[in-house]
């Protein structure tokens, strides 16, 4: 029986080879272990950001170890896929708690977590992905920014499933001239036991089982001409679950949603779901524009802006400069300076601090709705846009995750800020990168600070390459420096060594 069992897995196997399914590509592995420390209650800003929040928290000793297939783009039908799984110690933070009197609440990240879990398969320029996966910004330099206002990978990825193009397409009889790009992804959060334990239970939202779902759509002149522009829209959105209404302890309302399949369809273009005017949901996202110019040794200049929406009345840009404008340098080649970026970043608008709905007031004279008071990646029904505590847009806003009293909230969405960015290799195997950030914010729109607060960031970055040494081996250190009321005085650092190859399937 063992016999034919094997017989059964060689034919297979020789199969697979032969149809190129496990000829295509190699199996890539890397293992990484890093350490982490900071003076203050979480890692500094630049450390514990855009980073699929790895690290968080004041200290870390963990343990990365994944697995990957990657694309072979060059084939008609080709697979990917991925698994990564951290294991380690974090430290913990105490949070408020109220439970008939105020107490500490401990909350530390899981000892094992799933990172990254997923499948993915392509046919010409459509692909399928069905699970968990880092996200990446799809207009803006990642190791450069300060993070998409709609999808930055500032957080752990939603589990769910996303169909669209692989990259840009050709539009047909535009000879090349014009392309487009889209996805439309639906997932489930899993970070309902995690809202559970931070949460204060005093006055606020507190949501559980809720859907997510992420769309764009791009279109872009030819890239392989000096100058090529790219404008478009993502859209981002909550829905289903359930949310508990809290007021000075007390329950005060329990919304039971759940899943309906109709949700789906209404969350696709969103429609009123009630005779109030209400839409279904949770919708935000951003006007998207790049334009790029190519020198002529390769090296790419590119301006670009996003013009951040939430729940509609932004979408026909009623919230003045809000936004993300940026000008951005890079270069292939591993110069002293290899890339470059000047960001500046304001929140301070978001359509007017007032939204009145009649509905809202039912026996008053005010019949007269006004449509404003935006409060960026916060909303009334699912608390705040965030996975795990950390923003899924932009990390430039300080998360609900860093709010040692138990709030669900963005706090200090009224906000602006400058970020800039440097990187480049001293010699071939020893890169850097740089990072200054400064920032203003005075609260929300509608509960703003008495005060402005204020935070400048500092990160120094390098990596060393050691292949020349050791092969697959790599080490690397950054230290990150915070200072002001916004974010606290903090300082903190990180090494880690990692090491990377692959086995090929090819004979």
């Amino acid at each position: 029986m063992k016999k034919d069992v094997l017989k059964y897995l060689t034919v297979c196997a020789a199969l697979a080879s032969t149809h190129g399914i496990l000829a295509q590509t190699a199996l890539n592995y890397e293992v990484s272990a890093l350490g982490s420390g900071a003076s203050g209650a979480f890692a500094p800003y630049f450390i514990g950001s855009m980073n699929g929040s790895r690290i968080v928290r004041k200290g870390h000793a963990l343990m990365d170890a994944g697995v990957s297939v990657d694309l072979d783009r060059s084939k008609r039908f080709s697979w990917a896929a991925g698994a990564e799984i951290i294991t380690g110690y974090s430290t913990a933070n105490d949070y408020d708690r109220w439970d008939g009197a105020w107490s500490s609440n401990v909350n530390r990240p899981s000892a094992v977590w799933i990172q990254q879990l997923y499948g993915q398969i392509k046919f010409r320029g459509v692909q399928l992905t069905v699970g968990q996966r880092d996200a990446v910004s799809a207009i803006l330099p990642q190791e450069l920014t300060s993070g998409d206002l709609t999808r930055s990978g500032n957080a752990r990825g939603v589990p769910g499933a996303s169909v669209g193009f692989i990259d840009f397409q050709d539009i047909p009889f535009t000879n090349g001239w014009v392309q487009i790009d889209g996805v439309v992804d639906y997932g489930m959060f899993t970070d309902t036991d995690f809202r559970a334990k931070q949460f204060n239970y005093y006055t606020g939202l507190l949501t559980g089982n809720t859907y997510y779902t992420y769309k764009r759509c791009y279109f872009r002149t030819k890239p392989t001409v000096p100058f090529s522009v790219t404008l478009g829209m993502q859209t981002a959105g909550q829905f289903g679950g359930w949310t508990e209404y809290y007021r000075l302890g007390t329950m005060y309302r329990d919304d039971r949603r759940g899943f309906r399949v109709a949700d789906v369809f209404k969350m696709f273009f969103p429609i009123e779901g009630n005779g109030n005017g209400f839409y279904e949901g949770n919708s935000l996202g951003s006007w998207d524009f790049k334009a790029r110019y190519l020198l002529k040794n390769g090296d790419a200049l590119t301006f670009a802006f996003q013009w951040p929406w939430e729940d509609g009345s932004g979408i026909g840009h009623r919230n003045g400069w809000d936004g993300l404008y940026g000008l951005y340098y890079q270069s292939s080649n591993k110069g002293l300076i290899s890339g470059a970026a000047v960001e500046w970043v304001d929140f301070r608008n978001q359509s007017g601090p007032i939204h009145l709905e009649p509905g809202d007031f039912p026996g008053t004279d005010l019949n007269v709705h006004t449509t404003g008071g935006d409060n960026n990646y916060n909303n009334d029904t699912y608390a705040s846009y965030t996975n795990y505590g950390m923003a899924i847009a932009t990390p430039i806003l300080v998360a609900p995750v860093y709010n040692l009293n138990g709030c669900s909230y963005f706090l200090h969405n009224c906000a602006r800020g400058l970020h800039m960015a440097l990187t480049g290799y001293i010699i071939p195997s020893l890169g850097y990168t740089l990072k200054y950030s400064w920032q203003q914010a005075w609260g929300m729109g509608r509960k703003p600070s008495p005060y402005c607060m204020i935070d400048n960031s500092i990160l120094a970055d390098v990596r060393w390459d050691m292949s020349a040494l050791a092969p697959g081996w790599r080490l690397g250190a950054q230290v990150a420096v915070d200072a002001g009321r916004l974010r606290g005085d903090n300082f903190g650092a990180m090494v880690s060594i990692s090491y990377s190859g692959s086995f090929n399937f090819k004979k």
